[in-house]
């Protein structure tokens, strides 16, 4: 009886001290869907886009930010700013860009703005309250980038959610990421289809707030 009073009090405290609104940061490697994922919360509550979508790497070279959304779930409301960063990568090499068509000026000027977008999006971690990393499930989840990214954050000691994206696709494993990063809430989603999606307004309730 006593241990059931104890846990009623630990939810009560839990919910009292909820944040109104968080800042959630999207953090990731680069083409990992996290803008495609900020575009869908974003369409579905408020009806405008947050940025392009690409399969050009560093698509997304500055911080997007999108403020007040407000999402209902099974569980009341979700109140959030949504801030889209560009890509991690631990080096910008601007011949990458040349496959996609680029001339070497343009290539050599894209990297110089990615490398940029990385150190803002290193920057804007003192401005979060908590982080959603998205990861590319169709990918192995053991990179030196998303070590870092991850690593990071625990000795910052930032709330994290692994977004295990684009489980729409045949090749996709998110069960790779779980066991890669089993100390962390790992939820697998399609940001393009939205599958999953509640699942992911859910734990970050339960989790982030």
């Amino acid at each position: 009886m006593l241990s059931e009073l104890k846990k009623s009090l630990r939810k009560l405290l839990k919910i009292f001290k909820r944040k109104k609104q968080i800042q959630l940061g999207f953090y990731g490697p680069v083409n990992a869907g996290k803008t495609t994922l900020a575009n869908r919360i974003s369409l579905d509550w408020l009806g405008k886009e947050v940025g392009t979508v690409s399969e050009v790497p560093h698509e997304t070279r500055h911080v997007q930010k999108i403020e007040n959304i407000v999402v209902t779930t099974n569980n009341g409301e979700l109140k959030m700013n949504i801030v889209d960063m560009p890509g991690i990568a631990t080096q910008v090499d601007y011949k990458s860009f040349k496959a996609f068509g680029m001339s070497e000026e343009e290539a050599k000027a894209r990297a110089r703005e990615a490398t940029k977008g990385v150190i803002e999006a290193i920057k804007w971690l003192d401005n979060v309250d908590a982080v959603l990393v998205v990861l590319d499930s169709t990918q192995d989840p053991y990179t030196q980038v998303n070590v870092t990214i991850i690593g990071n954050l625990e000795a910052r000691g930032i709330p994290m959610i692994i977004v295990a994206n684009k489980i729409d696709l045949p090749e996709a494993n998110p069960d790779s990421i779980a066991n890669a990063f089993p100390q962390h809430v790992v939820v697998p989603i399609s940001a393009a289809t939205g599958e999953n999606i509640e699942k992911l307004y859910e734990a970050i309730q339960e989790h982030l707030t």
